[in-house]
């Protein structure tokens, strides 16, 4: 009986300390990210929008983490649109957005479907009815992803990654041979090339993660006075009571004479601030050191 009593109990200081390590992992603000549509280089055609839907995937995937803020942004698909849209007014500026105005993502994740094939085989006797048919079958499906993580600010290329799924189904099947994957992704999910797809998503979104690890979260001050400042993010982007983070002044932006890309800007560290207010949409945080911060300062983890 005592040993049953030692194990509960390093068993629940077991649980206890899991608990708080995974806490402390969580404990980090959200990167913002955008996906775009990908590009369908595998030569699969069909009624079903590839492009489309593996971004779809993607962006569910990626907050399913619970690590990222994912804008809902179905048009970008390039980072020069993302870096454009800074520049042109769409992307918020003011005291207030504007209805219509669009966040800015800190990283945007572009993709390509380079193979996305389902084999079947070995299908048995089976009745066939206008389309529909009963029988058995034997089905192998695989595919496989480009995917390449940007820093929307410089254009910089963080890692590019190639990712793969595999799938294997056999047995009794009752299937519809015009359905094109039911025209939904809930539907298309429930196949082999489903689940190969899914796969693929899964492993490049656990590399995607493991790579922003080392890319320091960044927002913004927008307001400040001599003794705190307001952050642009809150509690729906990861802040919490307690955080630190470092100010900088930003200076003019460096571009490129040659390609008229933004290669960034020098930055200058100018004070620390601490979070002692979080809402639901942004902060505020007391000045720690430093001073004279004003509306547009950076604000970095270390």
């Amino acid at each position: 009986m005592r040993k049953l009593v030692v194990v509960s109990v390093v068993g629940c200081l077991l649980a206890l300390g899991l608990g708080i390590f995974t806490a402390e992992i969580f404990a980090a603000p959200k990167k913002t990210i955008a996906v775009s549509e990908f590009e369908n280089k595998s030569g699969w055609s069909g009624g079903w929008k590839i492009g489309w839907r593996m971004q779809e995937m993607m962006a569910t995937s990626l907050i399913d983490t619970g690590r990222f803020t994912v804008l809902e942004r179905q048009d970008l698909s390039s980072v020069m649109a993302e870096q454009d849209l800074g520049a042109s007014g769409r992307a918020a500026s003011g005291s207030a957005a504007a209805v219509g105005q669009l966040a800015r993502a800190q990283i945007l994740i572009s993709g390509a479907v380079t193979e996305f094939e389902e084999k079947k085989g070995g299908e048995g006797a089976g009745i066939g009815f206008k389309g529909f048919r009963i029988g058995g079958s034997h089905e192998q499906a695989h595919v496989a992803i480009n995917v390449r993580i940007y820093d929307t600010t410089t254009g910089e290329v963080l890692d590019s990654l190639r990712v793969a799924g595999s799938a294997d189904a056999g047995g009794l099947k009752i299937g519809y041979s015009n359905s094109d994957f039911g025209g939904d992704l809930g539907g298309f999910r429930k196949t082999p090339l489903g689940e190969a797809t899914q796969e693929a998503i899964d492993e490049a979104v656990q590399k995607i993660a493991s790579r922003l690890k080392n890319v320091p979260w960044q927002g913004k001050i927008i307001k400040a006075s001599p003794s705190q400042v307001y952050i642009n993010s809150g509690s729906e982007g990861g802040i919490s009571d307690g955080m630190e983070f470092d100010v900088y002044r930003q200076g003019e932006a460096l571009i490129d004479p040659d390609t008229g890309l933004n290669l960034g800007a020098e930055t200058e560290k100018i004070g620390r601030v601490k979070v002692n207010d979080v809402k639901e949409k942004f902060a505020i945080a007391e000045v720690v050191s430093g001073s004279d911060m004003e509306r547009g300062d950076l604000v970095k983890t270390d």
